[in-house]
């Protein structure tokens, strides 16, 4: 990686850290774990696999790839990440955290702050308020759409 992208990530992560400082303060994020589990029963009712039946996602939504996944990111967005930060592909804009058009963080970034959280952001990973694949989807739709509108 070069020096410029490092030093980009490095202070897109300190950014984020930031500004989700006083997202924590202000409880951003609070009631995420009863959102995330009704976006979680709302995805498995319309005909998303379950991790308790142990059933491997259909050929078809195999197929579709990485748009399934964005797709997927976006809804888990809205519902645990949209009142906190402003993400115009989402339709959001909160004011607790970052801006994520204007900072348009990398997915591995995305990734990382989404699970460790910091600041004020919840570690929504270490909680378990999102499973690996859904903080997968969130950091491919962020990385995906922050900035392009």
């Amino acid at each position: 990686m070069s020096a410029a992208k490092t030093s980009k990530t490095l202070i897109s992560l300190l950014a984020i850290l930031a500004l989700l400082g006083i997202a924590l303060i202000t409880g951003c994020g609070s009631s995420s774990s009863t959102t995330t589990t009704a976006a979680t029963e709302e995805r498995s009712a319309a005909g998303g696999a379950t991790e308790e039946a142990g059933e491997e996602p259909a050929v078809e939504e195999a197929a579709e790839g990485e748009g399934a996944i964005v797709a997927e990111g976006k809804e888990i967005f809205v519902a645990d990440c949209g009142s906190c930060h402003t993400l115009q592909a989402a339709g959001t804009s909160g004011t607790v955290g970052p801006n994520l058009d204007e900072l348009a963080p990398e997915e591995a970034a995305v990734e990382q702050q989404v699970f460790e959280g910091g600041g004020p952001m919840p570690a929504f990973g270490k909680e378990g308020t999102l499973d690996t694949e859904e903080i997968k989807a969130v950091a491919t739709f962020v990385s995906h759409e922050a900035g392009k509108e």
